[in-house]
């Protein structure tokens, strides 16, 4: 029972949290500083959560070829800076991903 109780009440948190700016934003006009500051919020926490994925393998910095997550997710920034088309670099990459850990080892 804890942990539903734990699970409810950090949702509801977390929902509050992110309905409080949606609400304040939507009375007062958020200065031309931090509106241009905020831009850079989504692409930097996802570079965070992508770059951890990529280049760190059991603890440690991975530059290897054993690490099969790198070189898919080259082969997807690839496609993407030549095609942007975000279906088809998630779809390459899972798609590369996939084939390199069934055929190679590591």
């Amino acid at each position: 029972m804890n942990l539903w109780a734990a699970m409810l009440i950090g949702g509801g948190l977390t929902y509050l949290t992110r309905l409080s700016f949606i609400f304040v934003f939507g009375i007062f006009d958020a200065p031309p500083l931090l509106k241009r500051a905020l831009r850079f919020v989504p692409s930097a926490v996802l570079s965070a959560i992508v770059f951890q994925e990529l280049f760190i393998r059991e603890g440690a910095v991975n530059l290897t070829l054993e690490n099969h997550r790198l070189l898919a997710g080259i082969l997807a920034i690839v496609i993407g800076i030549r095609t942007r088309k975000s279906l088809l670099v998630i779809g390459i990459g899972m798609a590369v991903l996939w084939i390199l850990n069934l055929v190679l080892p590591g």
